[in-house]
């Protein structure tokens, strides 16, 4: 969720007034930190995973599944661990948005042995257990990207109800209750409140609903003229959802640039690989992933901003929520592919140069700190900007992105690293080991090989918004580089004859081509294949990671489906279902049990999962190559 500091939240109006504070002293502090630690180099590679779970409370003599507002009582039993041997646990946990939500990661990141790859996956089932052990009978932790009937008249437990009209109400939501939102952090509803009221009203999230032969139009609460229109009025619909996130630390920051934009490209296909989410409030929609449905949600812009009305004096016409995808790429080799006009404070622009920031990273600040603040604490107001980073933390975790490029933080054996934050949820361990790890795998495929995925930002937009199109890992065409390899030298990009024409660079291919490859494009399975090849891997490992890169050659092949194909199909063939487009109590009962049964083991689902995937993961690298890395970090 980000940064999460401590103390007394101010309201909107004096955390409005403090916006410009907030940004002047944020890029101080940003340019004294850049002093510090522009040329650190020789960090190791270490990367780790963040899982958000939800929490499920069945009852099964009512037939109904709600979610349960348990969180903050189990993170106290949770961090128990942590607080009497930080250094020895396995695994973390942190609060995130909802009361329902929790969020693991490892205890400690994973590092550059290929070994690593064989733990994910067995980190991951251990948190989902220990978690598991501190519930009560009835209760469950589900790994999936949202729930179903979030804002669906009773959906918590204990109950909780919507008080639309109460002016103390932090979201004042026809369908999500302030009890639905996490209460062990101010920062929570602070948000909540102060982006409703920059915006000058709610939120308004809105989903094309599945057409069924029964399905009934106006949808419920559809908005005047979009009758097909499932609206939703509240962040909670958002950042009510969970996703998989991953984080890497480069070796320095011209390593962490080069992977930020390499990566960029790749957000949409793992999108669309990924895709989870077909049902808000009750409804199947049109939409398979919950991205534009977390943008909307935190869409604190105003009417002026959105372009809806002429600018007032100061302000920007912003063209995206702060959630949504990067606006340029920074290293030297993506500034010809940013071919969309970036909107950034001239002014601050100006002072990060003057800080001798380069053009490209000096233009990305400026255009994150087009945004106020909208969570501020008292006790944070004042700050050592040779020292602190909570200022410009604050702008830059509230630019919720695809990327994001994070400074290594001050004080600290941290580097500079970059985080991928496309991926969706997926029902087990093996799933979110498997795409963890084909991520990982590629990133050092891209260092390795010096690849080359750079293609137009206006084109990954584009990506961004056919990714999440209903079956769209099956039935859409991306754009995606023609040929990924011998075209960078040292992070540039070699130009033959004095020409290079980017439109000729980049084609539509289907998400299968990309994995898979076709005529003179490799695909990216082959590659990290090709890569492995030429590395030392121990049987176990070996194993493990194939079955990995055969599920997501499977899933980008169709031969298996997405999760949000696989919920689609579970929802339309229910008994129960009336080709009405809605997703019933008892269907979401039904619905949940089956995912519960999966991610534990006691059902087999070889349309979603294949055959036999028996991974070989273990909780701790064997002795001998844990042996090896101890060596090797000896002598680093």
């Amino acid at each position: 969720m980000g940064l999460l500091s401590e103390g007394s939240p101010l309201s909107w109006e004096e955390t409005k007034k403090l916006a410009e504070h907030v940004r002047k002293h944020g890029i101080e502090q940003f340019i004294h930190l850049y002093a510090r630690l522009k040329d650190r180099q020789g960090d190791i590679l270490k990367w780790g995973d963040e899982i958000e779970y939800i929490l499920v409370k069945f009852d099964d003599d009512a037939k109904t599944a709600r979610v349960s507002l348990r969180a903050q009582e189990m993170l106290a039993l949770l961090n128990e661990k942590e607080l009497a041997d930080p250094q020895g646990v396995k695994s973390l946990w942190r609060p995130e948005y909802g009361a329902y939500m929790v969020e693991g990661t490892p205890g400690k990141p994973f590092g550059g042995l290929l070994a690593h790859f064989n733990v994910v996956e067995a980190n991951m089932r251990y948190r989902r257990l220990e978690l598991s052990s501190l519930l009560p009978p009835g209760e469950t932790v589900l790994s999936i990207t949202n729930f179903p009937r979030l804002g669906c008249g009773v959906f918590t437990y204990p109950e909780a109800y919507t008080t639309p009209d109460d002016e103390n109400c932090a979201a004042r939501s026809l369908y999500f209750p302030d009890e639905g939102i996490y209460p062990g952090h101010p920062r929570f509803k602070t948000l909540t409140r102060n982006i409703r009221q920059r915006r000058g009203e709610k939120v308004a999230i809105k989903l094309k609903v599945f057409k069924d032969e029964n399905t009934k139009l106006p949808v419920e609460g559809a908005p005047p003229g979009e009758p097909d229109v499932v609206l939703m009025d509240a962040m909670g619909f958002g950042m009510g959802c969970c996703c998989l996130q991953l984080t890497f630390q480069a070796c320095n920051i011209t390593e962490a640039r080069t992977l930020y934009d390499q990566l960029t490209p790749l957000c949409p296909i793992m999108l669309a690989l990924s895709a989870a989410s077909p049902a808000y409030r009750g409804y199947l929609t049109e939409s398979d992933c919950r991205w534009n449905v977390i943008s909307a949600s935190v869409d604190c812009r105003t009417p002026e901003e959105r372009g809806e009305k002429p600018l007032k004096e100061g302000q920007f016409r912003i063209y995206k929520s702060r959630y949504d995808s990067i606006d340029s790429y920074l290293s030297p080799a993506g500034e010809k592919y940013n071919d969309v006009p970036l909107v950034y404070d001239e002014k601050i622009y100006q002072r990060l140069r003057e800080g001798d920031i380069d053009h490209l990273l000096a233009q990305h600040i400026a255009h994150l700190f087009i945004r106020d603040t909208v969570s501020l604490f008292s006790e944070k107001v004042h700050q050592n900007d040779e020292k602190d980073t909570d200022h410009f933390e604050n702008i830059q975790s509230t630019n919720w992105q695809t990327m994001r490029f994070k400074p290594p933080p001050p004080n600290s054996s941290i580097g500079w690293r970059v985080e991928f934050r496309p991926c969706e949820l997926q029902l087990t361990d093996f799933e979110n080991a498997a795409i963890v790890c084909f991520v990982v795998l590629l990133t050092r495929v891209i260092l390795s090989y010096k690849l080359d995925f750079l293609i137009p930002i206006s084109k990954v937009d584009e990506n961004m918004q056919k990714a999440q199109k209903r079956n769209a890992c099956r039935d859409e065409k991306f754009w995606f580089k023609k040929h990924v390899t011998g075209q960078m030298k040292n992070g540039e990009e070699v130009v033959e004859n004095g020409v290079s024409s980017i439109d000729d660079e980049y084609e539509l291919m289907t998400i299968d081509q990309i994995i898979n490859g076709k005529d003179s494009f490799p695909g990216l399975v082959p590659l990290i294949h090709s890569y492995l090849g030429s590395m030392d891997v121990d049987a176990d490992t070996h194993c493990t990671i194939q079955q990995y890169l055969k599920l997501i050659q499977k899933r980008a092949s169709g031969e298996l489906l997405t999760t949000a194909s696989w919920i689609r199909q579970q929802i339309i063939n229910h008994p129960e279902y009336k080709k009405d487009s809605i997703v019933s109590e008892r269907i979401n009962y039904d619905l949940l049990k089956v995912c519960t049964e999966i991610q534990d083991g006691e059902r087999q689902c070889p349309e979603l999962l294949g055959q036999g995937n028996n991974s070989k993961t273990k909780d701790n690298i064997p002795p001998a190559i844990q042996k090896h890395l101890t060596i090797a970090n000896a002598c680093t």
